[in-house]
């Protein structure tokens, strides 16, 4: 199982904005307990829709740009990016389905 990718406020551009298919970030942080739960969600989610939609962890303690950016106030957020933009997000620790439905519109 490949553990899903890190990005960074130096990698973000590249990896996120530039990708060629929607990406979900997971805003997320080690302290978060929120975060921990949500995080084999994502992993799955991952797995379920490898080749249709790139899925990347942002550790906003670390990347603070990224996250002051994008105004991510509460953790867990996911964000779905789709043609360098912000298409749609999901906040707090959502059960899989939402997620995957959320996904689903941008695929």
């Amino acid at each position: 199982m490949a553990a899903t990718a890190q990005v960074t406020d130096a990698s973000f551009k590249e990896e996120v904005l530039e990708s060629d298919v929607p990406v979900l970030v997971d805003f997320w942080a080690p302290w978060c307990g929120p975060c921990r739960m949500v995080a084999p969600v994502v992993d799955e989610i991952s797995q379920q829709y490898e080749g249709q939609v790139k899925v990347v962890k942002l550790n906003t303690d670390e990347n603070p740009n990224v996250a002051s950016q994008y105004g991510i106030r509460s953790i867990p957020t996911l964000m779905i990016f789709k043609g360098g933009q912000r298409v749609d997000m999901v906040v707090g620790a959502v059960p899989k389905t939402t997620l995957a439905n959320t996904l689903e519109k941008y695929i």
